[in-house]
């Protein structure tokens, strides 16, 4: 009961933190609004006020919390799937590999839109994909896949990405300002195409996420434990790994690289409500997209022009990793 309880408490803090959130992304900006000028839109339709309360802040705030509550959610699963709590969403080579594509493609000159995607967004979401499973058919020796593997093989082909995307934006020191976006991350191009995008990738990995989250609580315990449970173990892998690629991969392909959520944030709630995947999914996903919400609130209001996202997680979230360290030895 005791539990439950403080699971409620906490949900409604982060439910006050969500609506807090939207309402001051919306009130903030550069042109100076306020209630009334929001109230104006609510009850008059102005065609301004829409324009700045729905398709730039609306937008801007929807993505940050789709990417951020996708970036939890695919590094709770991924400390699952590792047994590991130091583990995030990037692990698998699955960031670099985006990266890479869509450097690739500002290299090439490709700068146009298909059914209202740019090209380095869909550039971006099929290499990062593509990464991940060339991770996964290399991490197989004569059928039999392991865990370990799949790691180390994902930290090398990661820093491969990574060099590559170096030698790109070397060769076209030009293009580098738009390499910025991908290496840093931003929320500055958001619009209601890249929340079509994300959302419905969320939304279907989250239910899968819940369904398989019992098998998740025995992976934990160990493969062979899992398998005398009951638990198809290898499909169940194959399973996470998909969504977990998916969730990542199409956040960075609307964002660019954004550091530590998908480390810190499944972390920091496997401490407060304990270890069962049934509610840390949940819970990981809700605070992931507020953390993040807050966080591209102040890289658009902390200076007068716009800092990348990517640099205030790093400062939020380095020393709070380094004092979970410290906490958790």
């Amino acid at each position: 009961m005791k539990s439950r309880t403080k699971k409620l408490r906490l949900l409604l803090v982060l439910l006050i933190l969500l609506v807090a959130g939207f309402l001051i992304s919306l009130l903030e900006g550069p042109v100076e609004t306020n209630f009334n000028d929001l109230w104006n839109l609510i009850i008059n339709n102005d065609s301004t006020f829409r324009t700045i309360f729905i398709d730039l802040r609306l937008s801007r705030a929807l993505l940050a919390f789709l990417v951020g509550a996708s970036l939890s959610l695919s590094g709770a699963i991924l400390q699952g799937y590792f047994q590991n709590p130091m583990a995030g969403p990037f692990v698998v080579g699955v960031s670099s590999g985006a990266s890479f594509g869509a450097v690739l493609c500002i290299y090439l000159g490709l700068n146009i839109r298909i059914i209202g995607f740019s090209l380095q967004s869909i550039f971006a979401f099929a290499s990062g994909f593509a990464i991940v499973s060339l991770v996964y058919l290399l991490s197989q020796r004569k059928g039999v896949f392991k865990v370990e593997t799949l790691l180390l093989t994902g930290i090398a082909a990661g820093a491969l990405a990574s060099a590559l995307t170096s030698f790109l934006i070397f060769l076209k020191a030009d293009s580098f300002e738009q390499a910025v976006f991908w290496l840093l991350g931003s929320f500055a191009l958001s619009d209601w195409n890249q929340i079509t995008a994300v959302a419905p990738y969320f939304f279907l990995c989250f239910i899968i996420a819940q369904w398989l989250a019992k098998d998740m609580n025995l992976l934990v315990l160990g493969d062979d434990v899992a398998q005398s449970l009951g638990c198809p173990v290898n499909s169940v892998r194959k399973i996470f790994l998909v969504i977990s690629t998916f969730l990542a991969a199409s956040s960075v392909s609307v964002s660019g690289i954004i550091g530590f959520v998908g480390l810190i944030v499944p972390h920091g709630i496997r401490i407060l409500i304990g270890p069962d995947h049934r509610h840390l999914f949940l819970f990981s996903s809700l605070t992931g997209g507020i953390v993040l919400l807050y966080s591209d609130l102040l890289a658009r209001t902390l200076l007068q022009g716009e800092l990348p996202i990517g640099i205030i997680t790093a400062i939020v979230g380095a020393p709070f990793f380094i004092y979970l360290l410290s906490q958790r030895r």
